[in-house]
């Protein structure tokens, strides 16, 4: 049977941070969805159409991903999507805490999904979708932090 992940998150935008988590992901599971919370509530820089885009553009040439959003509950779509886990990256012990509830909380809601964390490589430790749209915001150079299509995204969108 194959080993399906979903890797959720907003990627708003994807980060080198996230491809590294995709890539290292890869080696544990056979298919991973890379899923977008559809979140209409949630003000983001780039629209789902766009992220979508980007995830693509991103992590073309890489085999057994795929790209997806998803209403509702994420326990619910990884059922419906026949994944065993919910794959999640984890930069620092800040991050860990509202991990270790949402995990929970998902394990509660549905004992057949297993979460797994991986944690981020060293060199993108710092790296955040919120730190680099601020730092592109006010011009400061994030290119090695993102893709190139990514970081052209972001040039534009702030006017640079």
């Amino acid at each position: 049977m194959q080993r399906t992940a979903i890797y959720p998150g907003s990627f708003d935008p994807v980060t080198n941070g996230h491809i590294d988590i995709a890539k290292r992901g890869l080696k544990l599971f056979d298919r991973i969805i890379i899923a977008i919370l559809h979140n209409p509530g949630k003000k983001s820089l780039f629209t789902v159409e766009e992220r979508l885009e980007m995830l693509n553009e991103s992590m073309l040439g890489i085999d057994n991903i795929e790209f997806d959003t998803f209403n509702g509950l994420l326990v619910d779509y990884a059922q419906q999507r026949k994944a065993s886990a919910i794959l999640r990256g984890m930069r620092a012990v800040s991050d860990f805490e509202y991990e270790f509830q949402l995990a929970l909380m998902n394990r509660k809601l549905n004992r057949e999904v297993e979460t797994i964390f991986l944690m981020t490589g060293l060199r993108w430790i710092f790296t955040s979708s919120s730190i680099i749209k601020e730092a592109a915001r006010f011009g400061g150079d994030i290119a090695d932090m993102v893709p190139p299509g990514v970081n052209q995204r972001l040039k534009i969108r702030f006017g640079f």
